[in-house]
């Protein structure tokens, strides 16, 4: 028996909606649930594709996330959308949101969007590359639980504090990248775990603040920002703008308000997008063919660009019209599904 099961995509939506539905999410936070995890999966993005189908139902079994909440969407002010997703996952709200901050940007050259009272658990890159569909370029933030010990720290106190970046390509996919501020996001030392792999060195410490590669230990201890003090800067600024900028927690606040919970972290999240075209003074073809010399010259060296990979991947799983996903998970999956 082979290691892995093979679904259809549309199984693996069917899958994932049913799932979402059957344990109190109502169809809306379901379908914008979905569209996330299905992009991160099809994309052979394994820690923030079906594999989040556990936290999202831990999270509204822990009582205190409303799978039914209907954000309240308020145009704050020429640039500045404001979300409230009243406790709901954040993608529902983000999804009502949207057309508002892509009006903003291109009738302003810039525009803010805050999401706030909101669950999150998903990947940021679906979210640029939305923006960057529209002709926007985008920048993503969040913080998360404190599960990560600041550069000469011993214990949790930022998040994983992802950042998210999208470039609009004419005629190609856009130039997208998202990473955690900790050296692996918090999904894939689970996946590290569950699999009982050993984490690389560097990585983690334990709850002694001593290194560790255990995986184990890493989930009961913190995990370390990536680039030293460099990366640790930059998870604190993306605490102070995406929690107290926008009125909305720190990962220390999130991981308090959690009470132990095995729930997604509840925060705020912060979207920016940019008009290339108001920007540059309507010369966004122009400068679009300079950045397009950029990444030329950038391939040419044999490096490759950030999410080629991804592409490439979902290219090949939508002309097989399926993904694979470990039988282990997907056994869990069947037991969450109740009809």
């Amino acid at each position: 028996m082979s290691d892995n099961v093979t679904l259809r995509l549309a199984e693996m939506r069917e899958l994932s909606e049913t799932i979402l539905m059957d344990n109190g999410f109502n169809e809306d936070h379901a379908r914008s649930i979905t569209d996330i995890m299905y992009a991160c999966q099809q994309d052979d993005c394994h820690s923030h594709g079906l594999h989040r189908l556990l936290m999202c139902v831990e999270s509204i079994k822990s009582g205190r996330i409303d799978g039914t909440a209907v954000p309240t969407i308020t145009d704050a002010g020429p640039s500045v959308v404001r979300a409230n997703a009243n406790k709901g996952m954040s993608l529902l709200a983000l999804q009502a949101a949207l057309p508002q901050l892509i009006e903003k940007a291109k009738k302003n050259g810039i525009a803010a969007l805050a999401i706030n009272n909101c669950y999150h658990f998903s990947a940021l890159w679906p979210e640029v590359e939305k923006l960057s569909e529209a002709g926007l370029a985008a920048i993503a933030m969040v913080p998360s639980h404190a599960w990560v010990a600041p550069a000469g720290g011993t214990r949790g106190t930022l998040g994983t504090n992802p950042l998210a970046f999208s470039w609009p390509r004419r005629g190609k996919h856009p130039f997208t990248f998202d990473f955690a501020t900790s050296q692996f996001a918090r999904g894939e030392v689970e996946l590290y775990r569950r699999a009982g792999k050993a984490l690389p060195e560097g990585v983690a410490i334990d709850k002694n603040g001593k290194p560790t590669t255990d995986a184990e230990a890493a989930m009961n201890g913190a995990m370390l920002t990536f680039g030293g003090y460099k990366g640790s800067a930059l998870s604190i600024m993306i605490e102070l703008l995406a929690g107290p900028l926008i009125d909305d927690l720190t990962s220390k606040e999130s991981m308090d308000f959690a009470e132990g919970k095995p729930e997604a972290p509840y925060h705020g999240e912060i979207l920016i997008a940019i008009d290339p075209n108001l920007l540059s003074g309507g010369k966004a073809v122009a400068n679009d063919e300079r950045a397009e010399r950029l990444f030329a010259d950038i391939i040419d060296q044999g490096a490759r660009l950030p999410s080629q990979r991804r592409y490439v991947a979902r290219e090949h799983n939508m002309k097989r019209d399926a993904i694979e996903i470990p039988r282990t998970l997907y056994e869990e999956l069947l037991t969450l599904r109740k009809s």
